[in-house]
């Protein structure tokens, strides 16, 4: 297969992969995987993401890229890191040799890795991370593989932004079914000292609440116990 039959290929995977909802991680790894398809001369893809300011490689195609990456955010220099800041592609075929990076250089050269591609991922006005691609030999990315590269960058920024949006969402979803249960199970524990006691809405709440603190428990964990115990005491009556 040519290489623009590779490119069409995994651009083709990608645009597939637009019209799915599947896990974030699911996402990422497939993104990495069409990656190493679609850019001629790469031997690993990761992809990092930016979450909260920082850099963190999510997926990786193969082990090494990890190893790299990791070494970028521990010297906070590297190809993925100005390729975030710069909003650039980052390219060399020499890492070892590399003056922008004199420390991560060296260190990734050490390792048999010589030519870094990053391509940062935009989606209209920010970076949601980068698309970082490495190769063991010297001045592997030709002019040709950059620009497959920054072709294919596009679509796979928005699949990531499509990812995350998603997963957020997931997570949100997730929050407030909790919420809405421990808010319901409080409830019912109100209702329990209240028919015990006699006491107002207001006095069993301050009751579990100052269970809550007395005993270093959350709230909601204290009002499950509670209503967990009525009802094993209601079925022991039956």
């Amino acid at each position: 297969m040519s290489v623009e039959q590779d490119f069409r290929t995994a651009l083709g995977s990608l645009s597939g992969l637009l019209m799915t909802s599947q896990p974030l991680e699911t996402t990422l790894t497939r993104v990495a995987g069409f990656a190493v398809t679609a850019i001629p001369g790469a031997d690993g893809v990761g992809l990092t993401l930016i979450e909260a300011g920082q850099p963190d490689t999510i997926v990786a195609s193969t082990n090494f890229v990890r190893v790299v990456d990791e070494v970028q955010y521990r010297l906070r220099e590297g190809p993925c890191l100005q390729a975030v800041a710069d909003r650039r592609t980052q390219i060399c075929g020499s890492l070892g040799g590399e003056s922008r990076w004199p420390r991560f250089g060296p260190r990734a050269g050490r390792l048999g890795v010589h030519s870094a591609l990053s391509l940062p991922l935009l989606v209209t006005d920010r970076v949601v991370g980068a698309l970082n691609v490495y190769a063991h030999e010297q001045d592997a990315f030709t002019a040709s593989a950059v620009r497959l590269g920054e072709l294919f960058s596009e679509p796979a920024a928005v699949a990531v932004a499509n990812a995350q949006v998603l997963a957020q969402t997931q997570r949100l979803a997730a929050q407030l079914e909790s919420a809405l249960t421990n808010r319901a199970t409080i409830d019912q524990a109100i209702g329990i000292v209240m028919s015990r006691s006699g006491a107002s809405a207001q006095e069993a709440f301050d009751v579990l609440r100052e269970r809550s603190q007395r005993d270093h428990v959350k709230l909601a964990d204290v009002a499950r116990r509670l209503v967990e115990d009525a009802m094993r005491r209601a079925r022991h009556r039956r």
